[in-house]
């Protein structure tokens, strides 16, 4: 039983000197940015640029076109803008065993 406590009375000693060690010593507090300061003549100058005026329309000039024209506007001479799609490729059968 005196073995017990004497392991706990340790324990409890150990435990008081780890505290004591991890508290702060000397708190120094840095500041991470410069405190703000106006630029010389800004109470002249507007705060931000005006907003431009939009409407929310998308412009079309030139007007959009398709990227594949239809049958009729090709024979018209209209060109498609992509090249045509490649070929799907085909295999032999899976033969059955």
């Amino acid at each position: 039983m005196w073995l017990a406590a004497a392991m706990v009375a340790a324990g409890l000693a150990l435990s008081g000197l780890s505290l004591i060690e991890l508290e702060p010593r000397d708190q120094q507090i840095a500041q991470a940015t410069p405190p703000l300061h106006s630029t010389p003549g800004a109470e002249t100058r507007p705060s931000a640029p005006s907003e431009p005026d939009t409407t929310g329309v998308r412009p079309t000039t030139p007007a959009p076109e398709p990227a594949r024209p239809d049958g009729e506007a090709q024979k018209a001479g209209a060109t498609p803008a992509l090249p045509p799609a490649p070929a799907e490729k085909t295999a032999p059968p899976i033969q059955q065993k």
